[in-house]
């Protein structure tokens, strides 16, 4: 008996241990759907890969609970149906407690996305964009809470977008570090209407080898295949997994997996953020080589690469562009139409007749001049003086109206009156400087 009592908090403590690590490993995941057992299953691995008996952890009360908070959170517009956030959270028992009936009778039924057209930034060019109904973008939520660890498991190491603690920076680190190593020719792939053109039929195979449910395989299609409603006109999808969508990015990133390994196999370095993508080579040979296996491998399956905006370049010569971000030799600026579309916004918060006080402008600028920094401050040091200059001249620009002045805040005058040390003492952000203070903290 004591040796049974000496030998038993051992065994346990050994396995609540395994199962916090576990779980410290997948943080991220919807703790009511994934219980400490399903986890431990997860990592290692069911028979045959594939996962049964899903529809339950779907339309349990607490997902789709935790479902509708992000929601909630995300706001949005209202879907075909009219119905807002707000309007949904005022019977909020009552419509999960329906959502989750239907969903266990199979009775659910996707009604049709709400497609509009928005500009893409620095063009003239239009992007359509898919808003499902509140109840749906609850119910795909409540299906990605159970399908994303399941595919998560399989994404390969240098795929980064619209994954849980990967981002943007990361695949940029990637790249800046592919190219210091002599990767300097780029094959730049641009996959025509990507998320509009996969094929259904495609995706679902894709989709079953990880899910045996036949119920939530139905669901999945049930969200594909609902109807599109633009403006008047009304029609079925036969591809495509609408941007807009609770699940399009997780689809779309399953259905790009299988190309990670196929390159990797050969021997090439890509790079992807979900449907952006770019392959580092040593030579301009090694990256025709590279092109061609790209090709064959998006005609089997159904993409077509962009003819004119698929190429490859050299980025010691010609430099190449990969998510907002314009590469040049071992230099990195934010790209033109990244840079218009920071101009349009700081351009929108300094209007010359806003009626704001100064440092109400300059408390609005702050918060897009901060986010803008954050994520473009590895550019070349060139970048930064002459946005502050023209920051200082919008700004000026609306004291020199107020003064009774016309035009641009620019000319020696308005630069006497109102010195840049002036906007310093405003608290006006100061990207150069701020660059500055990086470069020499990462220095130390």
């Amino acid at each position: 008996m004591n040796k049974t009592m000496e030998t038993t908090p051992a065994i346990v403590s050994a396995t609540a241990k395994q199962v916090g690590e576990i779980r410290a490993r997948w943080a991220w995941i919807e703790p009511s759907v994934w219980t400490d057992r399903m986890l431990t299953a997860l990592e290692q691995g069911v028979k045959g890969g594939i996962w049964f008996s899903l529809i339950d952890k779907v339309y349990a009360p607490a997902n789709l609970f935790a479902s509708y908070a992000k929601v909630a959170a995300n706001g949005g517009a209202a879907g075909v149906d009219h119905v807002t956030v707000e309007d949904f959270t005022k019977r909020l028992s009552r419509n999960l407690e329906k959502l989750a009936a239907q969903l266990q009778e199979d009775k659910y039924c996707p009604q049709s996305v709400r497609r509009v057209n928005i500009p893409k930034p620095g063009t003239q060019e239009t992007r359509p964009l898919g808003i499902p109904t509140v109840r749906d973008r609850v119910v795909q939520g409540a299906l990605r809470h159970v399908l994303e660890p399941i595919f998560e498991r399989q994404f390969a190491e240098h795929s980064y977008g619209f994954r849980p603690g990967r981002g943007g920076k990361d695949a940029l680190r990637r790249v800046d570090r592919l190219l210091k190593q002599g990767c300097r020719y780029v094959v730049d792939v641009d996959l025509k209407s990507y998320f509009d053109t996969i094929p259904h039929d495609k995706l679902l195979a894709e989709v079953r080898k990880y899910d045996g449910d036949s119920r939530v395989l139905g669901l999945i299609e049930a969200f594909l295949k609902a109807e599109i409603l633009d403006g008047m006109r009304q029609w079925t999808p036969e591809s495509g997994a609408p941007q807009g969508a609770v699940l399009s990015p997780l689809l779309s990133n399953l259905y790009l997996n299988e190309l990670d390994p196929h390159m990797a196999q050969w021997g090439y370095e890509m790079t992807r953020y979900a449907d952006d993508l770019v392959i580092q080579c040593r030579s301009r040979e090694e990256a025709e080589r590279a092109l061609s296996l790209v090709q064959a491998w998006t005609d089997q399956a159904g993409l077509t690469l962009h003819p004119t905006k698929t190429k490859i370049v050299d980025a010691e010569s010609d430099g190449f562009e990969f998510l907002g971000y314009r590469f040049v030799k071992h230099r990195r600026f934010p790209r033109r139409k990244s840079l218009a579309k920071f101009k349009d916004a700081i351009w929108a918060k300094t209007r010359r007749a806003n009626g704001r006080s100064l440092s109400m402008v300059i408390a609005d600028v702050n918060r897009t001049l901060r986010g803008w920094f954050e994520y473009f401050q590895h550019s070349c040091r060139t970048t930064f003086p002459d946005l502050d200059g023209w920051i200082r001249m919008r700004l000026r620009s609306i004291l020199r109206k107020r003064r009774g002045g016309r035009g641009r805040g620019r000319g020696a005058a308005d630069y006497h009156r109102w010195p840049n040390a002036y906007f310093t003492e405003q608290g006006l952000y100061n990207l150069t400087m701020t660059h500055v203070l990086v470069c020499q903290s990462s220095r130390r």
